[in-house]
This record gives C-alpha cells, structure tokens and sequence, in this order.
C-alpha cells in the first residue's frame, strides 16, 4: 500500500493532483494535458488511488477521476508543526537583520 508520502514524491503525480484540483476529469483528458501515455496515467491514477488522495466514478464506459482533500487535510495537520518551526526561525532571522541595520544606521 502506498503513503500519501510515496504518492506525493513523483512530480507527475502531484501535477495529476493540480490538474484534479481544479475539477474532476477523465483519464483522457488527463492524458491530453500531461502528454503521457494513457498506461502512464493509469498507473499513476492508480498509486494516488490506493494513498486515498483521488477517487474514481464510473459514468458508464467513463471514469471521473476526483481530488479527495481529507488526506491533504491530515498532511497540512502533520505538517503544522514543522510550518510553526520555520516561521519562528524566520522571525528570528528578521529580527537579527533588523538589529543589523538599526546597528548599522547609528
């Protein structure tokens, strides 16, 4: 079973999920924009499937193929701390810089 982790790793994966994220599409379509073989796609479809990050319909012969945000939802959740993490050592960083200047303009 693939991680959302191992799904997200593959840049032709991730650029299914932005084209999934404006509206659902059909594998056809999909395979129009990416310019990859419809087996290609597939495959690729299939892995982000099996991490829950898309779900499929079945429109009689046709597959519409939907983002799922709820995982995304849990990755921003895990990733939270380590945002916080950054952005406080971006303010120190500031404010390091700030002082600088402030020392510098004296």
């Amino acid at each position: 079973m693939n991680t959302i982790f191992d799904a997200l790793a593959d840049p032709t994966r991730r650029q299914i999920l932005d084209l999934l994220r404006d509206r659902p599409r059909l594998v056809g379509e999909l395979v129009d924009l990416l310019e990859i073989s419809q087996p290609g796609v597939s495959k690729q479809l299939r892995v982000l499937r099996e991490a829950g990050l898309v779900s499929v319909r079945q429109d009689a012969q046709r597959r519409w193929y939907e983002l799922r945000p709820e995982p995304l939802a849990e990755l921003e959740a895990w990733l939270l701390p380590y945002r916080r993490m950054m952005e406080d050592r971006f303010n120190r960083l500031e404010n390091l810089l700030d002082e600088l200047k402030e020392d510098q303009d004296e």
